[in-house]
């Protein structure tokens, strides 16, 4: 058990039978009445965002989470294969649970998130930032630079997005696994 005054970013809590991430705080005293905690907490199964406001010395369960480095091995169908880095077992997590799938290549190192006392999956990220060759995209006009306009390009998971006009098939660049918007060019 936590008392809810040590609830930090990260802290993960069991509430109403479903795990939740704590994303930011804030204790508030108000001119009257008790001392509260204002909390943002995000759903590790669904993703909902939801605020919740506990009274201090409130007794929450706490969830003890483990992060380890896996290696994306291969797909098959919406199961994806990862390979411990520690022990090498084999582990199968589920596509909707990994956040930058649509950009993960074979041999990647993906941060699983796991519960402690039950060792279930609870999801797997993708680093922020990657690096991808272009496979295709239409080749960029001399003087098409003036403005911010962008071309879409194909890259080598097969998945589109937007850059910038002076980008040629065969180069790699650096991607927001996030949200796909195109980061920089990496120089060879």
């Amino acid at each position: 058990m936590i008392k809810s005054q040590d609830i930090k970013k990260g802290t993960c809590i069991r509430l109403d039978g479903k795990l939740y991430f704590c994303i930011d705080f804030l204790h508030v005293k108000p001119g009257k009445g008790n001392t509260i905690m204002r909390t943002t907490l995000k759903d590790v199964v669904s993703g909902r965002v939801l605020e919740r406001r506990f009274n201090i010395g409130e007794a929450l369960e706490d969830v003890r989470v483990e992060r380890r480095p896996y290696q994306y091995s291969y797909a098959e169908g919406d199961q994806y294969h990862f390979l411990n880095q520690e022990t090498w077992d084999d582990v199968i997590i589920e596509k909707d649970l990994i956040t930058g799938v649509d950009f993960m290549k074979e041999g990647d190192i993906c941060e699983v998130v796991s519960d402690a006392s039950t060792e279930t999956i609870l999801f797997a990220e993708m680093p922020v930032k990657t690096q991808l060759k272009i496979t295709y995209t239409e080749p960029g006009l001399k003087g098409d630079t003036a403005t911010n306009a962008t071309k879409p390009a194909t890259l080598e998971t097969g998945v589109e997005v937007r850059v910038p006009l002076f980008i040629n098939e065969g180069e790699t660049i650096e991607v927001d696994t996030r949200d796909g918007s195109y980061l920089n060019r990496v120089k060879a």
